[in-house]
């Protein structure tokens, strides 16, 4: 009994290589879902955790979740030695490619790293009843450490605009947090 659960120990340690080989374990059914399944997860967790701890928290939760995944996806998918406006377009082409979202940066200051990006179509939210309220948390925190990745620098991202607010982008501030 207790290797079952050492077993299980390391599975609940992030690992890119914990995601498996996907086309393998999914040959006939292969790598897409409907979006319908992901946020059936997603607002089905976050529904869970809110109740359980509020909806601060859970929200920290999942920002945190989303900050672990945009690094991991960042280090894993992207080339982070490459120039901004090179990474930008790698970045737009990954996330279209995986049907994420469509980035589009806004504005960008080089001078403090400060921006203001866009998300079209955005896998958490796009569609949603309008609930005027900014529910893309987990994405704030997936750019958050895409940018922590490339940058090396500690951001705040904030979502100014959301679909369920009623805007029909996803629009995202960040700010280098200075220490």
């Amino acid at each position: 009994m207790e290797n079952v659960f050492k077993k299980f120990q390391k599975h609940s340690v992030f690992s890119w290589d914990n995601l498996g080989d996907i086309k393998e374990g999914r040959g006939e059914l292969g790598e897409q879902m409907p979006v319908l399944v992901y946020r059936l997860m997603q607002f089905t967790m976050m529904d869970v955790l809110s109740r359980d701890m509020g909806d601060t928290k859970a929200n920290d939760y999942f920002r945190a979740a989303g900050q672990l995944a945009g690094t991991e996806f960042a280090k894993n998918v992207l080339d982070l030695k490459v120039a901004f406006d090179v990474f930008i377009a790698s970045l737009q082409k990954a996330l279209a490619d995986l049907k994420i979202g469509i980035l589009r940066m806004e504005n960008f200051n080089p001078e403090d790293g400060s921006l203001i990006l866009t998300v079209g179509e955005d896998l958490d939210c796009s569609g949603l009843p309008v609930t005027d309220e900014s529910v893309c948390t987990y994405d704030e925190g997936f750019i958050t450490g895409i940018l922590l990745a490339y940058t090396g620098k500690k951001y705040d991202v904030k979502e100014i605009d959301c679909w369920a607010n009623g805007a029909r982008v996803c629009r995202f501030k960040g700010s280098v947090i200075n220490d």
